[in-house]
């Protein structure tokens, strides 16, 4: 019995991820054929990265520079609309943006009793916007989860690790059990 069980596990283990991994994409490629009333498996998402690129060669113009400038003036003058759009900006930016803030990798040593450390990203090099040059901003992402926290820690406590951040974010999102 103990056998079959492990057997049952050990299947559950292959099955589950690649099963999930199929379902979402599958999800998604319908969703995108139903948002766009399309017949044919598929046609939705390459009108997604058709148009996202003919938007993003479109947007890379000069000419169209001020208009895209304006807009973004307009959108962050508008109150609740300000608040959602400065929001996913800043986190797209962050991310794949121009000026990616998770592009430094650090360990942090959380106490100077224990040897006890933190994998995290620093995002601000300076604090003297709030009066703590000695401090640089470190955002922790929470592993499992699409949150995290920020800390503001001494410069002495920060190693800078040279690892590639995607391998980073992708350790610790993983509580650790991912390669390094």
């Amino acid at each position: 019995m103990k056998r079959i069980l492990r057997y049952f596990l050990n299947g559950f283990l292959i099955m589950a991820p690649i099963s999930l991994t199929v379902y979402i994409i599958v999800a998604t490629v319908d969703w995108l054929d139903e948002l766009f009333y399309l017949d044919y498996p598929g046609l939705g998402l390459l009108l997604i990265i058709m148009l996202t690129t003919v938007v993003g060669f479109i947007g890379s113009s000069f000419l169209v520079r001020p208009f895209l400038v304006l807009t973004e003036r307009i959108l962050s003058r508008l109150p609740l609309v300000s608040m959602i759009y400065s929001s996913l900006k800043d986190l797209f930016d962050a991310f794949v943006g121009e000026n990616q803030k998770f592009n430094q990798p650090v360990l942090v040593k959380m106490t100077q009793f224990q040897d006890t450390y933190k994998l995290g990203f620093v995002t601000q090099m300076s604090m003297e916007a709030v009066n703590l040059p000695d401090k640089v901003a470190v955002y922790f992402p929470h592993s499992y989860n699409f949150s995290g926290e920020l800390f503001l820690v001494s410069r002495e406590n920060v190693t800078y690790l040279e690892i590639p951040s995607g391998e980073m974010m992708k350790f610790i999102v993983s509580g650790g059990v991912s390669k390094l």
